[in-house]
């Protein structure tokens, strides 16, 4: 390893700091946001693959899938759109990671070297409310797997209370703000007891979900109907219109993730485990799992023939068709299980770094965690779950755009600006490296709103409408060159620094 004024770098490319004394007194700097040290970074690859395993392996991807059956694709339509989907946003995930292990420092504090100081709550603060919609989205579903799990077991549960109440029982919000809580209190626990939660959830989650697969097929006879349902998308000219903002809605579903790797990343033993078990992971589990919403949704049709399609696409729904009480409380202890996992690691641990990021001094880890759960609630989640359609084309699509837009910011910068190199120390001073035009880059701003116009232009102008359908391409693509473009012609002043980390 080779030792400096401020940092050490050992020989694997990983970099911490010496001593926190100079920075410690900075408003930028708490405990939450400092770099891991080396010595605690003790993620591995298994830990990397049962993290994506267990975020795949989530009611939305069960619902994204059948949501594409629902909206008229046939099996291998949907899952050939899901894997290239996932293969795609594979690459800003894997790319982004990178300086969460070299560094040990999460999402927030990355994005300080490219947006500035102060300037990095932008992207901080935009990923931050969408994983409040994912937060309030997946705490209703786990809510209403509870509720079903309590009916299984207390017939009266949804009457004990009295009759509706802004359109659900109050049994109904009551199971919602237990699973709200449930999600909260793990986020308390800390980092370590998040792992071991995803660790054993991944597999649990798979092997129920292929029993209730093993039940569907062999209530519908089989998958023949599967194979020769041709679907509604019989053509190109058809099925373009609906494949290509799928697609988009499919880099969307993680678009989310491949901004705040390093929130996970930070802790990871090499880059080669962490990128390995990313890879091996991600687009396989999603298509697996996706095909097993697939499917298992096609064999519902059989079984509940003149059910409402939207219904069947939701696994919660379609549970509650059983007649067995152990059946459905299994099920929905499995629903649970998977929606408290995902939950968890995808839209609670990078917000509450980006709420701690704005006022590192008084928002903990902790608080930013509690704001996530409370934002989530106002969001109205239920409404976000009414149909398919919004879900896939308004929900996921919409933001995309603007998650595309930073990361194309953010890779730009680290990849081809500074070469993967960043002054660590400077990330957590006041007056340094990324202080910038009062700690704002304008450079970065004026790129990431660049790509918001072009990705959202189509949504008033609609001659523009193919812009919005690729709404992620175009707001990658448009900040990515922008940003670079502004970083060459009008170079940020450099500061002078005795040592460059």
């Amino acid at each position: 390893m080779t030792n400096s004024s401020e940092v050490i770098r050992h020989a694997d490319g990983r970099v911490e700091l010496r001593d926190y004394a100079s920075i410690e007194s900075s408003r930028l700097y708490s405990e939450d946001l400092a770099p891991v040290p080396v010595a605690k970074r003790n993620w591995s690859t298994y830990n990397y693959a049962a993290l994506w395993i267990s975020m795949a392996h989530c009611i939305p991807t069960y619902m994204l899938s059948s949501g594409l059956i629902a909206a008229g694709m046939n099996w291998w339509q949907a899952l050939i759109t899901i894997l290239l989907g996932n293969t795609i946003v594979l690459v800003p995930i894997l790319l982004n990671s990178h300086p969460g292990t070299k560094y040990g420092i999460p999402f927030p504090v990355f994005a300080r070297a490219s947006y500035g100081t102060v300037g990095s709550n932008l992207p901080a603060i935009m990923r931050a409310l969408v994983a409040c919609g994912w937060f309030g989205i997946q705490a209703w579903i786990g809510g209403q797997a509870l509720h079903t799990f309590l009916h299984s077991i207390l017939p009266s549960w949804p009457t004990l209370l009295g009759g509706p109440i802004g359109g659900h029982t109050p049994t109904e919000w009551l199971s919602f703000l237990v699973f709200w809580g449930m999600n909260i209190f793990i986020i308390y626990r800390g980092m370590d007891l998040l792992r071991m939660v995803e660790n054993w959830a991944a597999p649990f989650v798979l092997v129920m979900t292929a029993l209730l697969l093993a039940w569907a097929l062999n209530r519908a006879g089989g998958l023949g109907h599967l194979v020769a349902h041709p679907g509604k998308l019989n053509s190109w000219a058809a099925f373009k219109p609906v494949f290509i903002p799928s697609l988009t809605a499919m880099i969307g579903f993680w678009a989310t993730l491949s901004l705040n790797m390093p929130d996970f990343t930070r802790f990871g033993r090499s880059q080669r485990e962490q990128a390995l078990g990313q890879s091996v992971a991600l687009p396989t589990t999603m298509t697996i799992f996706a095909a097993m919403g697939v499917m298992i949704t096609s064999a519902a049709m059989i079984i509940y023939p003149g059910e409402d399609i939207n219904k069947l696409w939701d696994p919660v729904q379609l549970v509650g068709h059983f007649t067995h009480a152990w059946i459905v409380a299994i099920s929905m202890f499995t629903v649970v299980v998977a929606t408290l996992s995902v939950n968890i690691a995808a839209n609670v641990v990078s917000p509450a770094n980006d709420f701690a990021n704005a006022f590192p001094k008084h928002i903990s880890f902790r608080t930013g965690g509690l704001i996530t759960g409370i934002v989530g609630i106002l969001m109205m989640p239920w409404r976000l779950l009414a149909d398919p359609s919004g879900y896939i084309f308004a929900w996921l699509l919409g933001y995309s755009g603007g998650l595309g837009s930073i990361a194309g910011v953010l890779i730009a910068d680290y990849w081809l600006v500074r070469d993967k190199e960043l002054r660590l120390a400077d990330l957590y001073r006041e007056n340094g490296a990324y202080t910038y035009e009062g700690g704002w880059n304008w450079r970065a701003v004026v790129a990431t709103l660049a790509g918001c116009f072009f990705a959202w232009i189509g949504l008033a102008v609609p001659a523009l409408k193919p812009l919005y359908d690729y709404a992620w391409f175009v707001g990658f693509g448009v900040a990515f060159a922008v940003h670079y473009l502004l970083m060459k012609v009008s170079k940020p002043k450099i500061v002078p620094a005795a040592e460059v980390a």
